[in-house]
C-alpha cells in the first residue's frame, strides 16, 4: 500500500490533464458563460438574508426635474428706531 501523495493522486491528475486537453476550450466557455450567471445572481440579491417577518421593501431611483424660478425680489423693511423716553435727555 503505497501512501505517497503524489503516487495516489497521479491518476486524477492525469485525467485532469485529459479533459483540458480535449474539452478546454468548452470547459473554459461553460465556466465564463456560468461566472456571469452567478455574477447577475449575487447583484440582483442572491446573497442576501431573507427573514420570513420582514416586510418587502424595494428601492428605486427617481429623477425629479423642476424648472428654475428665479428668486423673489428683495423686500425692504424700514423701521423707526424710537428711543425709551426714560427723561435722561
Amino acid at each position: 500500500m503505497n501512501l505517497n501523495p503524489a503516487t495516489v493522486l497521479d491518476p486524477v491528475f492525469q485525467f485532469l490533464d485529459w479533459i483540458i486537453a480535449e474539452w478546454g476550450v468548452y470547459l473554459f466557455l461553460a465556466f465564463v458563460w456560468l461566472s456571469v450567471l452567478v455574477l447577475a445572481w449575487v447583484f440582483s440579491g442572491g446573497l442576501r438574508r431573507k427573514f420570513p417577518n420582514q416586510p418587502h421593501v424595494s428601492a428605486r431611483i427617481g429623477i425629479i426635474i423642476q424648472p428654475h424660478t428665479p428668486p423673489p425680489p428683495p423686500t425692504i423693511i424700514i423701521q423707526e428706531y424710537h428711543s425709551p423716553d426714560d427723561g435722561m435727555d
